[in-house]
């Protein structure tokens, strides 16, 4: 839940700049750029907190290989992402990367709600809202990458 707190409170923040004066920011697509960027940089950066990271490693589904090595790369793909929907010229790509690699994430998280794990001591979501969740983080990222 707490990446969607990050998610609403950064395009909150900037929407409300743009709404200032920063042209950079005056619109909801770049205010939701910024969003999904700060909540991709806090569940990146998760992915090599100690205390997060042998939960993440445990989410893996057992049947795929090297699972802390999968954990290390979503990690720097969900950072590069975060960077590369805040540069314009990125932006629509990264939105698109992103949203595949949600999806391609998507398996570990089903896997940890049936095994009953837990996450940075919190037992994981249940299937449902972690499923709903996931829809509206895909969707959001998909309108930013097919957006005009």
């Amino acid at each position: 839940m707490m990446p969607l707190v990050f998610l609403v409170v950064g395009f909150v923040l900037a929407r409300l700049t743009g709404l200032a004066g920063v042209d950079a920011l005056d619109g909801w697509q770049p205010a939701l750029r910024v969003g999904l960027a700060l909540m991709f940089v806090v569940t990146g950066l998760a992915h090599f907190a100690p205390r997060m990271r042998a939960d993440m490693i445990a989410m893996v589904p057992p049947r795929l290989p090297r699972p802390d090595l999968l954990v290390t790369a979503t990690g720097v793909l969900e950072l590069a992402g975060a960077i590369g929907l805040l540069i314009p010229a990125t932006a629509r790509l990264a939105a698109g990367a992103l949203a595949l690699l949600m999806i391609a994430m998507f398996p570990a998280n089903v896997s940890a709600a049936r095994r009953k794990l837990s996450l940075g001591g919190r037992p994981v979501p249940p299937i449902g809202p972690r499923t709903a969740l996931q829809l509206l983080w895909v969707g959001l990222a998909a309108a930013v990458a097919f957006a005009a």
